[in-house]
């Protein structure tokens, strides 16, 4: 089986001990369980938004390092509205600035830091490099 090699705090070191039986085995089943709630997350967060909504919102991560202490929906309403604001990206992709921003409020921290996560990663992934928005969107969304 792959491995991972990932940095962890102390506490989170901890945590795992103390809950399973190793720090190996927490972490062989945080990871797995982690990726699964993830993806469907995604799936059903994502059909709550408009293909031009779920665009601003790729567009609002562009050059955004995402930081785990930043996965709460506040970060994702400052990002978006931050790029509507600067960059006209809701504009740009026709999307409606108010709208989006009442279905962002209704997300949990959870549901968001999942968007943050899907839209980072079309801008850093290997795997959609020259992949277009809407493609991205289609793929993982659709």
């Amino acid at each position: 089986m792959p491995q991972v090699a990932a940095r962890i705090t102390h506490d989170q070191e901890k945590w795992l001990k103390e809950y399973f039986k190793t720090k190996s085995a927490g972490a062989e089943f945080i990871l797995p369980w982690a990726v699964d709630v993830f993806f469907k997350t995604i799936r059903n967060v994502s059909s709550e938004f408009s293909v031009a909504e779920l665009k601003t919102i790729l567009e609002s991560h562009k050059d955004i390092k995402l930081l785990p202490n930043q996965s709460k929906q506040a970060y994702l309403l400052l990002r978006v509205e931050e790029a509507c604001d600067e960059r006209s990206v809701h504009i740009k992709h026709g999307s409606s600035k108010s709208n989006l921003e009442v279905k962002l409020r209704r997300l949990s921290d959870l549901q968001a830091t999942a968007l943050m996560i899907w839209a980072t990663a079309y801008w850093v992934s290997k795997t959609w490099n020259g992949v277009s928005l809407d493609e991205y969107v289609k793929l993982s969304c659709g």
